[in-house]
Order: structure tokens, then sequence, then C-alpha cells
């Protein structure tokens, strides 16, 4: 089952990388109030042209490198 997640591009300073922070709501293990946390991921992004603040689709993919582990699939905004 490949994961596929919504996140916000947050850096660009890599050659063909995009760093997306993913967002999620959590309830905590004993009071259920809901946490914010968030996951910093690194994208391939193959031949896009991305511009920070960008609304993104990543999909999961075998390793392309000891980080990357996802490609950008399509820009949402």
């Amino acid at each position: 089952m490949k994961k596929t997640f919504i996140g916000t591009v947050i850096s660009l300073k890599m050659n063909k990388t995009a760093v997306v922070e993913v967002r999620r709501k959590q309830p905590h293990p004993l009071y259920k109030k809901l946490l914010r946390r968030s996951s910093k991921l690194k994208a391939d992004t193959g031949d896009l042209t991305l511009a920070l603040g960008q609304k993104v689709k990543i999909s999961q993919t075998k390793p392309i490198s000891k980080e990357k582990f996802f490609i950008v699939t399509e820009v949402i905004k």
C-alpha cells in the first residue's frame, strides 16, 4: 500500500529535492485532546518547478537516496 500525503513546500535548497512539511492532528493517548504534529519529508521533484509555500501531493516510492522515499505527484496550489 502506497502512502500519499498533502503538505507544504518549506525548502527548495537541494537539486531536484523539496522538503515538504506534512501536518496532522492526533489525539493524546490519555486525555484525548487533539495535538498538532508535523513531519518533514524529502521528496523528489523531477522536472517540476515549485515555489515555497505551495501545497503538493507526495506519494511513497522505492528509496531514491538515503533519506528520500517520496516523489511529488501533483501541485495542488
